[in-house]
C-alpha cells in the first residue's frame, strides 16, 4: 500500500470541454471498451470553455485512474534508466515490463483534500509555430499541498523490486503527476507499507 502526500499543488489533466474529451475518449474506446470509455466518460464535470483542465468525479470527489500512476511509473524509469548506479539503469523494455507486470488498484484513486479547497491556477502556454509565437492561456483545476492518494502496488514477478519501485516513487520529489510537472507541479513523497 502507496500513500502519496503532494508537496505541491496537483493540475488536473482532463478536459471539462465535454466534446474535447469526448473524441479523446472515443479514440480509447478500442483499447477500454465500450463499457469502460462510457463510465470515463461520465466522471467528467462540465464545464463549457476550452484549454480548462480538472479531474475525472466519483461521488463529488477528484479521482486519478489506475492509468496515471502506470504512466508515471514509466516517466520515472525512463529517466532514471539514464543515470548510472541506479536500479532502474539496469532495466531493458521497461515499459513492456511495466504493462505487463505491474498493476495498481484500486481503478478510481480518490485524491482526499485534508480539508483544503480545490483552486485554480491560470497560465500563458506559448508556442513558436510556422506563423510565429502563439499565446494562449491554460486553465487547469488544482488540488493543495497536502492533499493524499493511497493505492495498492502489486507486481508478477519480473525485475521490478520493491527497491525500485521506491526509486521511482522517490522520484516523484522531483517530478510528480498532472499538467505542468515540468513547472514543479504535483510533486509529492511517499510512504510505503509492508
Amino acid at each position: 500500500v502507496v500513500t502519496v502526500t503532494f508537496t505541491e499543488p496537483l493540475l488536473g489533466t482532463v478536459p471539462k470541454d465535454p466534446e474535447v474529451y469526448k473524441t479523446f475518449i472515443q479514440g480509447k474506446a478500442a483499447d477500454l471498451g465500450d463499457e469502460d470509455a462510457a463510465q470515463e466518460l461520465a466522471t467528467v464535470a462540465s464545464a463549457e470553455e476550452k484549454g480548462w483542465t480538472g479531474f475525472h468525479q466519483k461521488d463529488g470527489c477528484p479521482v486519478l485512474y489506475d492509468y496515471v500512476v502506470k504512466g508515471f511509473f514509466k516517466e520515472a524509469c525512463g529517466s532514471l534508466r539514464r543515470v548510472p548506479g541506479t536500479k532502474s539503469n539496469k532495466i531493458s523494455a521497461y515499459k513492456k515490463i511495466i504493462d505487463g507486470l505491474v498493476f495498481v488498484e484500486p481503478r478510481q484513486i480518490r485524491l482526499d483534500l485534508n480539508g483544503g479547497a480545490m483552486g485554480t491556477l491560470e497560465r500563458p502556454l506559448r508556442a513558436q509555430t510556422a506563423q510565429g509565437e502563439r499565446v494562449t492561456l491554460a486553465r487547469s483545476d488544482s488540488c493543495p499541498p497536502g492533499t493524499t492518494m493511497t493505492f495498492t502496488v502489486t507486481v508478477l514477478g519480473g525485475p521490478v523490486t520493491r527497491e525500485i519501485l521506491e526509486e521511482w516513487l522517490a522520484y516523484g520529489r522531483f517530478s510528480g503527476l498532472g499538467q505542468w510537472r515540468s513547472g514543479g507541479y504535483g510533486r509529492f513523497t511517499y510512504e510505503i507499507g509492508a
